[in-house]
């Protein structure tokens, strides 16, 4: 736990890192697509920076991924008995061969230790790809998205790589169905509800001009963290204060914090002045899964499946119906 908590800042500055040097980023070679990960794998605000897909003779066979979205992709698309080690922090689903390797100290000794024929990674920390490319090896580095469809491009580039083209194609369609389903179950309301989203208990949290701001777009929701960070100074990562949260009072709390930091809508409650919050009287303080609430893979379709439930809960009771 401790760990997990230790990594929250790490999560926000690589976060906003990754947004300030967006154009600076290394090129790659033609057989690099690009991608990014962290902990928690909070998506960047910047746009997917893609190149050529990755050309091989042959369907990789031992693959090892270094991103725990790329790895929930890989296995949705039935890529998993190609997966021959993952980072410590994909470890879902269970089946996931997870290792020490990491994503965000990578040893290119340790990767090559493992004799891949494909190394899928979301950021080129210490020139990696480069490393690994000295090295004979294919590797496949994937920004993150900027909005869902990237998300759906990056399961069609890996499905393309790894032979399972079709897999990836229904997929995607897969979630494109349910996220519209979804859209479609949420009531007009004439004033939208609003709502925060918290990061960690230091109160960093999102803006709309994020991956997970847009999840929370869908389901027609009004972002109290957009005021903070109006022009993209913190990289649509604002950290606010008690005073800010209080003022703005929003209808919905989600606490994507429960894990790192041991965060409950109880404990929520217990901060000062937290008890007068419109969403804590009314229950409405949502706890989520970390992982599922910061990675832009296929459990995008669970993450926007929560925050639709609570919003049409809200707007039930609300409208005083059921």
């Amino acid at each position: 736990m401790l760990r997990a908590r230790k990594l929250v800042p790490v999560i926000v500055a690589i976060a906003m890192l990754g947004a300030a040097c967006g154009d600076d980023a290394p090129e790659t070679t033609p057989q690099t697509t690009s991608s990014a990960t962290v902990p928690s794998e909070v998506p960047s605000t910047e746009p997917t920076q893609t190149t050529e897909t990755v050309e091989t003779a042959d369907v990789p066979q031992r693959i090892v991924s270094l991103s725990p979205s790329a790895t929930e992709m890989l296995f949705a698309i039935g890529a998993g008995d190609q997966v021959l080690a993952v980072d410590a922090f994909s470890y879902f689903p269970p089946e996931a061969p997870v290792t020490e390797l990491s994503g965000f100290q990578p040893n290119v000794e340790a990767i090559v230790g493992y004799d891949p024929d494909l190394v899928v990674l979301s950021d080129d920390i210490d020139d990696v790809v480069s490393g690994l490319q000295a090295a004979g090896i294919t590797t496949m580095l994937m920004n993150a998205p900027v909005d869902i469809p990237g998300t759906y491009a990056q399961i069609e580039q890996l499905g393309e790589a790894t032979g399972h083209t079709a897999e990836a194609t229904d997929l995607v369609e897969q979630m494109q169905t349910t996220i519209d389903r979804l859209i479609a179950s949420i009531p007009e309301r004439e004033t939208p509800l609003t709502y925060y989203h918290e990061l960690d208990d230091q109160l960093y949290s999102v803006t709309s001009k994020t991956f997970i701001g847009e999840i929370y777009a869908l389901a027609g929701l009004t972002n109290v963290a957009d005021a903070a960070d109006p022009d993209g100074a913190a990289g649509g990562y604002p950290q606010l204060s008690a005073e800010y949260l209080v003022d703005a009072d929003p209808d919905l709390i989600f606490l994507a914090d429960t894990v790192c930091c041991a965060q409950s809508a109880a404990s929520l409650a217990a901060r000062p002045g937290f008890d007068q919050l419109s969403a804590v009287k009314a229950g409405n303080v949502i706890e989520l899964d970390d992982d599922i609430a910061s990675r832009w893979g296929p459990r995008i379709v669970d993450f926007l499946e929560t925050v639709v439930a609570a919003t049409n809960a809200a707007s039930a009771a609300d409208t005083g119906t059921s």
